[in-house]
C-alpha cells in the first residue's frame, strides 16, 4: 500500500516538473508570470497606486544600494526561484556577496535577503499565506507588505524559518534589517513629494 502511494506521489512530482520547465520555455518578458504550487499564475496590469508604491521603493532602495556598494536591487520582472514555485516579487534585494556572481543573461534568480510585495485585491491572499511561508522557509531576511488602499507598511523579520512582525504603521519611519542603514519615512512610500525630499536625503547622505 505503502509502495502505490509513493509511486503516486512521484507521478505527480514528476508531473509538476514538466509543468514547471514549460513554464520557464514559454514564459516571455512581456508578462507578468509565476510557478504557484504546480500551477501558472498570469497576473492582470496592476492599478496606478500599486505602480507608484512599488516604483516609489524601487526608487529609494536602487539609489541607497549603489551609492554604498550593497548589492542588486530588482523591480517586478525578476524571476526569484524558490524549491517549487517562481515569485516575480515586486521589489527584492540581493547582497553584494550574493549579486556579485550574476551573470548580465541571468534570468533565474536564489532567494534574496529583502523583498517587498504590494498588495492588491487578487493577489493579497497569495502575499500573506503561501508566499509569505515561502519567503519565510527559504531564508530571505525580511518581508515588507505595502498596501497603496490603506498607506500602510508592514515589516516582517526572519526568526529562523519564520517571519515576525516588526512594525506596521502609515506614519514615522522604518529601519531596515536586511539592507544596514536604510531608514526612510513611511509616507514616501506612497506621497510623491515625501518620496522626493526622502530621495534629496539619500543622495546627499
Amino acid at each position: 500500500m505503502l509502495v502505490l502511494f509513493q509511486q503516486r506521489i512521484d507521478a505527480l512530482i514528476k508531473k509538476e516538473r514538466a509543468r514547471r520547465e514549460r513554464f520557464y520555455e514559454e514564459m516571455t518578458e512581456q508578462e507578468k508570470v509565476e510557478f504557484i504550487n504546480g500551477e501558472v499564475v498570469v497576473h492582470s496590469p496592476v492599478k496606478l497606486e500599486h505602480n507608484d508604491a512599488s516604483g516609489n521603493l524601487y526608487t529609494l532602495l536602487k539609489v541607497f544600494v549603489q551609492r554604498h556598494h550593497l548589492g542588486f536591487v530588482g523591480h517586478e520582472k525578476i524571476l526569484v526561484t524558490l524549491t517549487r514555485n517562481d515569485y516575480e516579487p515586486d521589489v527584492c534585494f540581493f547582497r553584494s556577496e550574493i549579486a556579485d556572481g550574476f551573470s548580465p543573461k541571468q534570468m533565474k534568480f536564489p532567494a534574496p535577503d529583502f523583498v517587498a510585495e504590494v498588495l492588491s485585491p487578487s493577489t493579497e491572499d497569495i502575499d500573506r499565506t503561501v508566499k509569505f511561508a515561502d519567503y519565510a522557509a527559504h531564508g530571505i531576511r525580511e518581508y515588507w507588505i505595502l498596501d497603496p488602499a490603506t498607506k500602510t507598511l508592514e515589516q516582517y523579520v526572519s526568526t529562523g524559518d519564520e517571519f515576525e512582525l516588526r512594525l506596521k504603521s502609515d506614519n514615522g519611519t522604518v529601519a531596515s534589517i536586511a539592507v544596514a542603514g536604510f531608514e526612510i519615512p513611511i509616507r514616501a512610500l506612497f506621497d510623491a513629494d515625501e518620496n522626493h525630499r526622502a530621495l534629496g536625503r539619500l543622495l546627499t547622505a
